[in-house]
């Protein structure tokens, strides 16, 4: 299944097991390794004219892309910087990438930041800069990094960028609903997932199971040791970041109630590292995520698991499903 925005506590995990092993400090400039988040500039209002704008007072961190605040993300209101992003291909959809990591990550740079790092909140583009920083830490593709610091440890036999051609019949067509009902937008057994990639993508998002996503959860339920595959019993993340991971990370003054799709997100909300998080209400301490084509997960307080896989974009309709699926009682 195209698991799409569920890659984000993936590719946190990942950059996590590098802050544990010092390669990387969760509030280290990241100019060392991403040198195009230099000298930033950052409008005086996220809908301000892209020439009216003032010096960053403060580099990019991991914290930031972890929490959503580095000053990039989506634009959900029309302004300057969300028609420059449509026209340089830099908006997000729930469509594939489009471009490689380089030519994405320089386009984006060109433009300025939406606000100052880590007082604000936009989703999603701050996650495909730290597939791009685990690739530059560790000198390889983000895709071989996971491959053998995360996949293959945990035995997440089926979990990647590309599905390889001897699976390719697993892999179901991906739609849309139209008026004119369910429309195909990948084919089964093709589209963006399959074949050699078109570009460098460790700015893009995986395709996974319920059993891989299962091993990968139960590793963050027992507190960052492995449930799963040859690193069974081994501890995969410090029980610190783990828990800082499924808590909330976000600055009140960040959550505002036009940064996300609904005015109302922030009211029982919080955000981690790539993960959102119940902070009050019946469902307080769960932490959860969904991907845009139709996938979600959620994990109580008491270690229940909840897995939804379906391969048709998000609308009103699916939402209500996810509704249901996610008032399941627990155990």
């Amino acid at each position: 299944m195209r698991i799409q925005s569920m890659t984000k506590a993936i590719t946190s995990a990942s950059a996590l097991r590098l802050v544990a092993m010092g390669r990387l400090g969760l509030d280290d400039p990241l100019v060392r390794w991403l040198p195009e988040l230099a000298d930033r500039r950052v409008l005086v209002s996220p809908t301000a004219a892209l020439s009216d704008t003032v010096p960053a007072a403060r580099p990019i961190t991991l914290r930031h892309l972890l929490t959503n605040t580095s000053g990039y993300g989506m634009i959900l209101v029309d302004s300057p910087l969300r028609r420059a992003m449509v026209e340089n291909g830099t908006d997000a959809g729930v469509g594939p990438v489009m471009l490689g990591s380089q030519e994405w990550l320089s386009r984006l740079t060109d433009l300025p930041l939406a606000f100052q790092p880590g007082e604000g909140w936009r989703y999603h583009h701050s996650f495909a800069i730290l597939g791009i920083l685990i690739s530059r830490v560790t000198g390889r593709p983000a895709r071989d990094q996971l491959r053998d610091d995360l996949f293959r440890p945990l035995g997440m036999v089926d979990t990647g960028f590309r599905v390889p051609v001897e699976k390719v019949h697993r892999l179901p067509a991906a739609y849309r609903q139209t008026e004119m009902g369910p429309t195909e937008t990948e084919p089964a057994g093709g589209g963006f997932h399959v074949g050699d990639p078109p570009f460098e993508e460790s700015h893009s998002e995986l395709v996974s199971t319920a059993e891989d996503y299962l091993g990968f959860l139960r590793m963050l339920v027992h507190g960052g040791v492995a449930q799963t595959g040859p690193a069974r019993g081994e501890r995969m993340l410090p029980i610190e970041l783990a828990a800082a991971m499924v808590s909330d990370q976000t600055p009140a003054a960040a959550k505002a109630p036009d940064s996300f799709f609904s005015p109302t997100f922030w009211d029982e909300t919080g955000w981690g590292y790539g993960v959102s998080v119940a902070t009050s209400g019946p469902h307080r301490g769960r932490y959860t995520w969904l991907g845009g084509q139709g996938t979600t997960f959620h994990v109580d307080p008491d270690g229940t698991i909840g897995i939804l896989l379906t391969q048709r974009e998000v609308d009103d309709e699916l939402m209500g499903l996810f509704s249901e699926f996610q008032g399941l009682p627990r155990g």
